[in-house]
Formats: C-alpha cells, structure tokens, sequence
C-alpha cells in the first residue's frame, strides 16, 4: 500500500479562536492567515457552515473554501470534519494554518502529515478526521522568554512591532498557501 500523500487541496482551515479578546494573539495565526487570503481573493460573503465561518474563493483558477472553525481550538475537529463530510473532502484535500511554538517567529513551512507537537488543535482534528494525514502551514510563533507558560505566550495579545511582525508573517504564509494550492503541496515541503 503507497504511503498517504496531499491531494490537490479543496478547504483551507485557519485554526483560531472565536472571539474579539483572541483577534490579535498567536494562536490566531491559522485565523489571520485565512483572513490575508479572503481579502486577496474577494471574498465578500462568510456564511456560517457546519460550524465553520466558510467562504468560496477563487486561488490559482480554483474553487477554494476558506474555513474558519468557530468552535475554540481544542474542540475545533468537530466543525471541520463536518465540513469535510458535506464537502466530501478527504483529509489529504485538507490544508492547515496553525500556530507552531517550535518554529522561530516569521517563520512559515508547509508539512504533510506527522506528529502533532503537543498542539491541541490538531489533536481534536486528528481524532476528528481519524488520521493526521492532512496538509499543514506551520506558523513560527516561536517559544516565550524566561518561565512564561506556552498557553499564556499564544494567547497573549499583540501590540506594536509584535503585532506588525505577525501580520507580515501572516502574508508570507498566504504566499506559501497559494503556491501549495497552485503547484501542489508536495512541491512546497
């Protein structure tokens, strides 16, 4: 049997946290990044689906959702694999944007499949979908200074050149997701 391999990718999910109060933190990076592309491809209606806000663009001459799970990172599985099903999209047509503390900020790559680095959201995905076979940006947040739990570092929020870094790197990893949708995600790793 050939080892799992990405597909030609059909739903974007940003992974976040619904709300004003998370808007502007690291952990919204998957939600930041979804937003970049919405606004570079017009999306101008966001209509609520299976637990996701979902928009259709149009990136590289193709249909693509762009999904932003409205339930709270850790439980944001649920939505997404609903989507997926009413979508009939398999995780391998999935791709991710979240968060990733093991990757120095500003630094964006894209992965297929793998572990999950302690990241609950891809946890709830993973057992969610049944597999970890999905596409993924990876978002470099970087680790927090001195003793600074992770949990406080990611949902912190961003003022000043931190938020201005962030927002950057929340267009380069647009970049990256357009050329995994236009020239394969595989091309990208």
């Amino acid at each position: 049997m050939a080892a799992p391999a990405p597909k030609d990718i059909r739903i974007v999910v940003g992974l976040g946290n619904p709300g004003a109060e998370y808007e502007r933190t690291r952990h919204n990076a998957g939600f930041a990044t979804v937003d970049a592309l919405a606004e570079r491809h017009g999306a101008r209606y966001w209509k609520s689906e299976c637990g996701c806000l979902v928009a259709s663009v149009k990136i590289g001459g193709r249909e693509v959702i762009l999904a932003k799970p409205q339930d709270f990172m850790n439980t944001s599985g649920g939505p997404v694999s609903k989507l997926c099903r009413k979508e009939r999209v398999s995780p391998a047509e999935l791709l991710v944007i979240h968060d990733e503390v093991d990757l120095a900020e500003g630094e964006v790559r894209a992965k297929f499949g793998g572990g999950l680095n302690a990241h609950n959201g891809l946890r709830s995905l993973k057992d969610k979908l049944g597999t970890a076979d999905f596409s993924r940006i990876r978002f470099g947040v970087g680790r927090p200074q001195g003793k600074m739990d992770v949990a406080t570092y990611v949902l912190r929020e961003l003022k000043g050149a931190y938020l201005e870094s962030f927002e950057v790197t929340a267009q380069v990893a647009a970049d990256l997701v357009e050329r995994c949708i236009g020239q394969g995600v595989a091309s990208q790793l």
